[in-house]
Order: C-alpha cells, then structure tokens, then sequence
C-alpha cells in the first residue's frame, strides 16, 4: 500500500442527525485518480448485518464528494448523496426474506462507514479499510420525549415534542405486522407533531381476550391524544398505512367521536365492509384467497385479492362523506395492495360527491408497497405474518430500489408539509433539522 494511501480521511457530516437528514461523506488525501470503494455497514437489533457500497474515483486533488461525484458501480451508481443508506441490503449468506425496521427508537441506527482501496465488491470482513467513521441517525430528536400509553386499554406509544406545546396531534397506524411500531410517530414528532403510534392487532386487549379490537379502541385513542394538555384538541390527523388505511378511512368517516383535519394515507384501499367489525374488515381479502398469485420465486402477491374494485357501496367507505383533506400515497407497483385502482376510484366518488377539493394523490411509478420514511432501504420481498395466520409467507411488496427510494424521499417532504399545512395553518411549528 502505498504511504499516501495510508494517509487517506474520511468525514461524515453531520455524523449525527435524524434518519430523513442528508449527510455529506468526504473522502480526502488519496491518490489523484485511484480507486476507492465506499462501503456501509449496520447490524440490526436482530443480530443480522447489511451492507451497501460505491466504487468511486479520486480526483486530481485526491477527494471524494459523494454528494458530487458519480459511484461507478456498486450497489447503487450515479451521483447518489444517500446512496450508502437506502441501498443497505443484507450481507452475502444472510436469511433470505429480511426487512430492517427500527425497534428500539430511544436508541440510534449506528452505520459504520469506510474507504478501501480498490473496487471491492464481497469479503470486505477480510479487508483493512483505509478510514471509518461510525454514524448516528434518530428517529428521536433531541428533547422529544417517549410516553407508554396504557389508558383505556391501550397499547400505544405517545412521542411529544420539545417545548410546552400545544402541538398538533396524530394518530399513527401501521398494517397486520402485529406490532406497535413507532419509528414514524418518532420521526413526526421530531417535525414538532405529538404523534401516537398504535398497536391494534397484538394489542395488550387482544392478547388477554384473544379478540380483535373494536371501533371504540380507536376512539379511546383519539381521545387519550386529544385529552393530553400538550395536545391542541381542534388540530388532530390520522395517518395509516397498508391494513391502517382501511381503520383510518372508517374511523374519519363514520365515527361520531373522532373528527379529524387531514387524513393520510399509504399503499391502502377503501374496499371493506361498510358496516364490519375489525376482525371483519381484517378477513374481508381472505374471501378471495384463490385469486393470490405467486411471482417465479415463489412470493405471495395479494393485490388481486380485492379487485375488481367493487361498485357496491356496502363494500366501500364512503369516502364522499369525508370533511377533512385526504392525502394519498400509491407506489404504482405495490404487489400486495390494489392502491392505484382504490385511488382512482376513490378520486371518482369523491368528485361524484363534491368534495374532490379535499383530495391529493401521490403516485409514483415503480415504487412497491412498503413506503417508509427516506432513506430506509427497500424491501422488494420479505417473510411476513399478517395476523390470522398461522406462520410466515414470503411475500412480494414491489417496487424498484432506486425509483422506490426517490419515492420515499418525495412523499415524506410531501407528508410533512400537507400536515404542518392543514395542523398548523399559519403557525410556524417547530421543527427539528439537526441534532
């Protein structure tokens, strides 16, 4: 190795920021003209490692911008400034069917990020990097703090930002994972909403009862939220994804107690039974279980599980009923929920309505189902257990990395700024964009 080459820096800034914020990776005293492999590396809470990488080459001076310069190769190439976070994929020899999603949100998503000589593309455990830096991303900002939520039967997390507040409120609801995931309402909070993150299918409830929650379970929770004396009570947005759209439309529809002013929602449908229950809503698809596809590896696609989009009215929300503004994401190769088609249908009832006003859709080619915050790495496919079912499938969500990453970023800008215009109106919030 030659002396200069020894010699080479790596800097990482800001080395600590929140997961949506952009940082610059600089590499500098190498060889004019040589060739560097940029590499990233996280282990998960579960124990498993992935990896992401560029094959890069120095300029005249010996530098390296990745926000500037092209990666040759890799597994991402171009001028990719986040590259090294949303390309992150499992390491060689992993488990087939992973999906990285932050449990433990008090603590940061730690990347350990080097330079190599040379374009290396595998056995990188073998090899001695040039330069390191160990980066922090948060879903937490400085001063927002975490409250467990039990109240009413609850299983929730409340996330409150920093200051006295009143903030805005939100309810935050995943799919049929059965968990209480928290790392959005964490990272809205951060943007200065006081977000709730519900967990409805393995709730504390169900698990003493071995029964669904019912409708009332939700308005408990809004509530708890609009009850908190950091909450502004007449500013309250639901936000479901996947499963949690089809509670969420219900929920700001018909429900006597809640009333909302926005809606979002992701990769999700208003097809349900009108006047179902949870648990019956939750095993309305599984009627047309013979229309699942499997794609040439053998993954579950379920999206046609609900189509045709159905023209009887008691199998759809009525969504010309809505009164608040309502934001739809739809990733236009989402295999496992018929998004586009539920959009489309439901910009047609709405206009048939008049309240088309009310509506925006956001919809990106080539993005999949699973529509996280910026810069998480994509998941064409993964083992899954929605809830009901006995044990994990492989399913097909969708999606190509590079046009579902740039959907991600696109839409959370979007998210933050539909909310803080219809929560805050001509209040200024405040916001968190470093840490």
């Amino acid at each position: 190795m030659d002396r200069k080459q020894c010699c080479v820096k790596l800097s990482v800034q800001p080395s600590r920021g929140l997961m949506d914020e952009k940082f610059i990776v600089l590499v500098q005293n190498a060889l004019p003209g040589s060739q560097l492999t940029i590499r990233a590396l996280h282990q998960c809470e579960d124990g498993h490692s992935w990896e992401a990488f560029g094959h890069y080459t120095a300029d005249t001076t010996g530098t390296i911008n990745v926000s500037e310069d092209p990666s040759i190769r890799g597994t991402y190439s171009g001028v990719e400034q986040m590259g090294l976070l949303w390309s992150l994929r499992p390491i060689p020899g992993s488990k087939p069917g992973l999906r990285m999603r932050k449990k433990n949100i008090q603590t940061p998503m730690e990347v350990t990020i080097s330079v190599y000589q040379g374009h290396q593309t595998e056995g990188f455990a073998d090899l001695v990097p040039l330069s390191g830096v160990v980066v922090e991303r948060w879903y937490m900002a400085p001063g927002v703090r975490r409250i467990p939520v039990t109240e009413g039967g609850l299983t929730a997390a409340l996330f409150l930002p920093l200051g006295p507040g009143p903030f805005p409120g939100l309810l935050d609801r995943y799919g049929l994972g059965g968990q209480l995931v928290e790392y959005r309402a964490a990272l809205l909070a951060s943007h200065g909403f006081a977000s709730m993150a519900i967990d409805y299918v393995n709730s504390k409830f169900t698990i003493e009862t071995g029964k669904m929650v019912d409708n009332q379970y939700f308005e408990t929770a809004y509530r708890v939220l609009q009850q908190h004396p950091q909450v502004c009570k007449s500013r309250i947005a639901m936000i479901g994804f996947s499963f949690g759209t089809s509670i969420t439309l219900k929920m700001a529809i018909y429900s006597e107690i809640i009333k909302l002013s926005a809606v979002v929602c992701i990769s999700g449908t208003h097809v349900q039974p009108v006047d179902g229950s949870v648990e019956e809503i939750l095993r309305f698809p599984y009627k047309n279980a013979g229309k699942t596809r499997f794609s040439e590896k053998d993954e579950k696609i379920w999206r046609d599980q609900l189509l045709p989009i159905p023209t009887d009215p008691s199998l759809k929300a009525d969504v010309g009923r809505l009164q608040c503004p309502l934001l739809l994401l739809v990733g236009e190769d989402d295999q496992s929920c018929p998004a586009q088609e539920s959009a489309l249908d439901i910009k047609e009832m709405m206009a048939q309505a008049g309240n088309s006003h009310l509506l925006t859709v956001l919809s990106y080619p080539n993005a999949g189902h699973l529509i996280e915050p910026p810069y998480t790495p994509h998941t064409r496919s993964s083992n899954f257990r929605p809830a009901g079912m006995p044990e994990k499938v492989m399913c097909l969500w969708g999606g190509q990395t590079v046009e579902h990453s740039r959907a991600q970023e696109d839409a959370w800008k979007k998210i933050l700024f539909f909310l803080r215009e219809n929560l805050y109106g001509d209040r200024n919030p405040t916001l968190f964009s470093h840490l």
